[in-house]
């Protein structure tokens, strides 16, 4: 557990403008409008109860239609089957409803709905639809930035169906559960910024946690991560996921994520420009 607390103490000591580009969860913040943002998103998790490695690759594009709402298109492919497999996808919107901004802070809100289908079998309780389960999720996030501090905050209704054409959902499985994320998120490097092109290092922790409503049965996760962006427009995150506790059953709980993402700005200026 020392890695852990080395990793809030850093948090919670340095001083100074952040940045709230999280790993696992999704900030109220949203992508700039006109601008696209493409994220190859990829995870290697350990199997719980045979041996190996399940990867996941799941490259998604969001696009910033006003600095207000924002649309997210993504799939869904891994090696379950012993070879990549597509297994499905998913759509989002985001709708940032309320948004402070003083000096060297501000505090938005938003609220977002996802859905996603997948044909992939179903394995374990958790309800999972970025991967995992056909099904729908909406909630809403609270996201305050303080000079280089980040909290980010979530709660959502996640429901859960079957996944056709084969595979139903399991009756012995509750189908749908609330969600819950606490995520910090620090500006590293640089001490002192002189332009936007200087590469910046964040280091960040996220909780991420559930509890099935028909059974209370929970988990919860801890996700420490470090990030680099590079010319305020090239990112690169790699993060670890470690299960701190769980009464139910999942078949592959730890592991790493490596992200590759870019952005494309003002892409309405440069359509106009030709």
């Amino acid at each position: 557990m020392r890695w852990i607390i080395i990793i809030i103490v850093l948090l919670g000591f340095q001083k100074t403008h952040g940045q709230e580009l999280f790993v696992v969860t999704d900030p109220a913040s949203n992508v700039p409008a006109n601008s696209l943002a493409v994220n190859i998103m990829q995870s290697s998790f350990k199997e719980k109860f045979e041996k190996g490695y399940n990867y996941h690759l799941m490259p998604e594009v969001t696009y910033g239609l006003s600095k207000n709402l924002m649309f997210r298109g993504s799939a869904f492919i891994s090696n379950r089957s012993n070879q990549l497999y597509a297994e499905g996808g998913s759509l989002m919107a985001k709708y940032r409803f309320y948004s402070m901004d003083d000096l060297n802070s501000h505090f938005r809100l938003a609220a977002y709905g996802r859905y996603s289908f997948n044909r992939a079998d179903i394995h374990q309780e958790q309800v999972e639809i970025l991967g995992h389960n056909t099904g729908f999720e909406t909630g809403i996030i609270a996201t305050k930035l303080v000079k280089k501090l980040a909290i980010s905050t979530s709660v959502s209704y996640e429901k859960a169906f079957d996944n056709k054409p084969q595979y139903d959902f399991p009756n012995n499985f509750g189908d749908n559960a609330t969600n819950y994320t606490l995520s910090f998120g620090r500006l590293m490097y640089p001490k002192k910024y002189i332009s936007f092109k200087q590469t910046n290092i964040n280091l960040m922790v996220e909780f991420v946690g559930q509890t099935i409503n028909e059974n209370g049965r929970t988990f919860v996760d801890i996700v420490p991560a470090i990030q680099f962006i590079f010319n305020s427009q090239a990112r690169i995150d790699l993060a670890y996921r470690q299960e701190l506790y769980s009464s139910m059953l999942r078949t592959a709980p730890n592991g790493i994520y490596f992200n590759l993402y870019y952005t494309f700005f003002n892409l309405k200026k440069k359509t106009d420009g030709k």
